[in-house]
């Protein structure tokens, strides 16, 4: 069931029950659902909108507060049969507080032995979905996001065992988890071949050459790390599955810069510098393969829905692939796309040109257009653009000349998950600045790639001076900073 704020309040409660009595604690105002005739009758028609608006709160914070507890009571629920009866709330409860305590003295200097001992007595069937819901929780009580991720290789330590006791990822061909298996299979070949030429290096310095070349292989993860950033992450987090995610961007950050670095070290021949570093590259990016596939890819399993899984497998080809050919996907099919309240769309449906062109006018400040003019008039721009709603979700992006990739996954998102971790706090200040009337506009230039990039915000104020959103328009500049002399139009 997709939740928005456009969702029913008794067609939520009738799919998830246990909602009444956690909405009835969450305000005041929602007392009135223990109420028969109130749920009988306003609750019928009442939206989680007009909900949030009698409780004097924010929809969408309403919304996504909802989706988080519906992905924790699902995350922890028990799916296979002949397993262990499941926990009691009480229970789950203590076991949580007991699994974060332990973390806890991990980061306060204590042993992994002595930690893992501990955590043998507690229990052997802890899965996936509750070391992320473990690691959610720390984030939301406090902890750091840079100091989860310092130690996740040393969560995954403790865990291992009962990791390792969860079943092996099964899914069809066409399934986007599939595809990323599959691109971690290439992810293995390289790595191992990387780890023998390092061995060899000692005693033939010219393996050097064939390390860079692995190394220009291997930084085609990039793409794979982007595709599940952009398209994974933001359904999970649609559910309420934040903390593992903000993390693991983190980590891939990480491995890429560090891929980088080893790169460039044996692009230009120094052999000492590769022996020392390398070995640590090629354990961080074997140790993300074994991260997605015992703790993200079984979570989202367990948290998406088919149609969501439609709707990935859709966007991932606008991303691109690692190594491998883009799966064949079946015919069209009805999808639900983040972020769009649930309505579906026809996958190979596309309006036509004469239904666009029906279109009633959109009247604007200065003259009108039609949908279809809008759309063509936005592609063809030199530049991409992408808006932000005052709430801090995106809700457009430029189809044309894009320069950093997009995908429908991120129509709904909020803007600070979109970043990594390492510059949110920047887009924090900006938004804040912008919010409140201090500053409207920023400006960055990067050099990537050998191509020159000016980035710049906007604040978007309605004619009131009301704050309405952030408008972000990306430029490949490159070319015109080459420009020299002039050329005329008659010139042309």
């Amino acid at each position: 069931m997709r939740i928005g704020p456009d969702t029913k309040v008794h067609d939520l409660l009738q799919t998830y029950p246990f909602l009444k009595s956690w909405l009835t604690g969450y305000a005041p105002a929602f007392e009135k659902l223990a109420n028969p005739v109130v749920y009988n009758t306003v609750g019928r028609v009442a939206t989680l909108e007009a909900a949030a608006k009698m409780a004097d709160l924010d929809p969408e914070t309403l919304a996504e507060a909802v989706r988080e507890q519906v992905a924790m009571h699902s995350i922890v629920a028990e799916e296979t049969a002949g397993a262990a009866p499941p926990l009691d709330d009480a229970e789950r409860a203590r076991r949580q507080e007991t699994l974060k305590g332990l973390i806890r003295e991990l980061h306060d200097g204590a042993s992994v032995e002595s930690v893992k001992a501990r955590f043998d007595e507690l229990a052997r069937d802890i899965d996936a979905a509750e070391v992320a819901m473990m690691e959610q929780a720390l984030i939301a009580e406090g902890m750091p996001v840079t100091e989860v991720q310092r130690l996740c290789d040393v969560h995954v330590a403790v865990f291992k065992e009962s990791l390792e006791s969860g079943e092996v990822l099964a899914v069809a061909a066409t399934h986007p988890v599939d595809a990323y298996v599959r691109e971690n299979e290439v992810v293995a070949e390289i790595t191992a071949a990387l780890r023998a030429d390092l061995e060899a290096l000692a005693a033939d310095r010219s393996v050097i050459a064939r390390i860079a070349e692995g190394l220009a292989r291997l930084s085609e993860v990039a793409t794979h790390y982007r595709r599940k950033e952009m398209q994974l992450f933001p359904v999970l987090e649609s559910h309420g599955v934040e903390g593992p995610t903000k993390v693991m961007w983190a980590l891939d950050d990480d491995i890429i810069a560090m891929i980088r670095r080893d790169r460039a070290s044996a692009e230009a021949g120094d052999t000492d510098e590769v022996a020392e570093s390398l070995g640590e590259t090629l354990q961080a990016v074997d140790d993300m393969v074994y991260k997605e596939e015992k703790i993200l890819f079984p979570t989202a399993l367990d948290v998406l829905d088919e149609a969501e899984w439609i709707a990935l497998a859709s966007g991932d080809a606008e991303i691109g692939y690692a190594w491998i050919e883009a799966p064949v996907l079946a015919g069209a099919s009805a999808t639900v796309l983040p972020g769009t309240g649930g309505a579906p769309t026809l996958e190979g449906a596309a309006p036509t040109s004469g239904q666009m062109v029906a279109d009633a006018q959109l009247l604007l400040t200065t003259g009108a257009l039609t949908r279809e003019q809008v759309d063509l008039m936005l592609s063809a721009l030199p530049f991409d653009l992408s808006f932000v709603d005052e709430h801090d979700r995106v809700r457009f992006y430029s189809e044309g000349e894009r320069v950093f990739p997009r995908s429908p996954a991120v129509i709904g998102r909020e803007v600070r998950n979109c970043h990594p971790p390492a510059s949110v706090h920047k887009v924090e200040e900006i938004l804040t600045s912008f919010r409140g009337g201090e500053k409207d506009t920023a400006e960055f230039w990067i050099q990537m790639q050998g191509r020159f990039l000016h980035i710049r915000y906007f604040a978007m104020r309605d004619a009131v001076g009301g704050y309405r959103g952030c408008l972000e328009v990306v430029q490949d500049a490159t070319h015109i900073r080459a420009l020299e002399g002039e050329r005329r139009i008659v010139d042309w």
